[in-house]
């Protein structure tokens, strides 16, 4: 069952996303090389609690950080541990927390040091599909729309999208319907329809779109050992507009003043 927010429910969701990018921000300032993403993880719970909001990913599911950290190869879900980022590592980082009953979630990508143009590149287009598939996320349309942009876009780069994972409607729970994958034909799905709010999240790997999970149960790698890039945002389905709930300022205005 697909459940519709109203406009105060929406406006909740947006507080807790907009904290996600805070947490995001917050966690950029530390990425470099020789830092762990045990580290990371702390810094981001620390803040979340401080901001009196609690830590979405920790638990659910038995997962057990604040962050998804997810280096090079690993697509989604990495567990925070004794990793250290090294100069040339591309690391997305997924944060969700609950405040007021709701659900925030969002990710980026980082590039940690000198990173090769190949990966700027792939980290770049993925992050402009997601935009071509809020673009596309309007009232009327269909889920396979939003899917549609995002894969003619990074397919014609010789990219791939991952099947396995996708993304997903968001409120008082952190995955509800419908699914959102980044793939499909235009006129396909679900119709969107106004107060649906949707992470719509492009899983993009620079080789095969086929990936495999490690023995912990989480961790999600390419099944070629080729670099994925992630970044996601919610977003509310409204008539006439689509509103980006989540925010990247925060993180790019750290980023720029790191650079």
């Amino acid at each position: 069952m697909i459940y519709y927010k109203t406009d105060e429910e929406i406006e909740l969701i947006r507080i807790s996303s907009l904290l996600v990018g805070k947490t995001l921000a917050e966690v950029a300032k530390h990425i470099k090389p020789g830092v762990t993403t045990l580290e990371l993880d702390k810094i981001a719970e620390t803040f979340i609690r401080d901001h009196k909001a609690i830590p979405g990913f920790k638990g659910y599911g038995g997962f057990p950080g604040t962050l998804c950290v997810s280096v090079n190869d690993v697509v989604v879900h990495g567990i925070p541990g004794k990793q250290i980022l090294q100069d040339g590592d591309l690391v997305s980082v997924d944060c969700g927390v609950i405040l007021n009953g709701f659900y925030g979630d969002s990710a980026y990508s980082f590039a940690v040091g000198n990173v090769s143009e190949e990966v700027l590149l792939l980290m770049k287009r993925t992050k402009e599909s997601l935009y071509l598939g809020i673009n596309a996320a309007q009232v009327g349309k269909r889920v396979g729309d939003i899917g549609y942009e995002i894969q003619t876009y990074v397919e014609s780069f010789g990219y791939s999208v991952v099947r396995d994972l996708v993304g997903h409607g968001l409120g008082k729970h952190l995955h509800e319907k419908p699914e959102i994958p980044n793939y499909g034909r235009r006129g396909v799905g679900s119709i969107l329809q106004n107060g649906l709010v949707i992470c719509i999240e492009p899983m993009i790997n620079l080789g095969r779109k086929q990936v495999n999970q490690d023995k912990d149960g989480w961790t999600i790698r390419t099944i070629d050992g080729k670099p994925s890039a992630h970044y996601e945002h919610a977003i509310a389905i409204r008539e006439g507009k689509t509103e980006i709930l989540s925010s990247f300022d925060e993180i790019e205005k750290v980023l720029e003043s790191i650079n």
